[in-house]
């Protein structure tokens, strides 16, 4: 049974870090394109890191770039996103994603597994 787990989410200042974490179970990261998600309040869901599994290239949302990196650990079979520099802006649920059937181009009906998300909320 696949299954993504997050966690590493929480409340943090204007200018602070975060490092969210993915634990998958019941498959191999390596085998799937990955994703990060978030979705903010009366917001869709947008792609902020997506990783491709045949050339293991990731993608960043302009409004993230060169603040969040995407990394994973195969041993532990996790996925990371590491968050700097956080905006109020960036205040959203996180989501982590994994496509099964591969060709995901960061859009959410590419992904066909999904964790629970897990909230990050950055204010003063």
């Amino acid at each position: 049974q696949v299954q993504l787990v997050e966690s590493g989410g929480g409340l943090v200042q204007p200018g602070g870090s975060l490092r969210l974490s993915c634990a998958a179970s019941g498959f191999t990261l390596d085998d799937y394109d990955l994703a990060w998600f978030r979705q903010a309040p009366g917001k869709e869901r947008e792609g902020v890191s997506c990783i491709s599994s045949s050339d293991g290239s990731t993608y960043y949302a302009d409004s993230v770039k060169g603040r969040f990196t995407s990394s994973r650990d195969n041993a532990k079979n996790t996925l990371y996103l590491q968050m700097n520099s956080l905006k109020p802006e960036d205040t959203a649920v996180y989501y982590c994603a994994a496509d099964s059937f591969g060709g995901a181009n960061c859009r959410v009906d590419d992904y066909d597994y999904w964790g629970q998300g897990t909230q990050v909320t950055v204010s003063s």
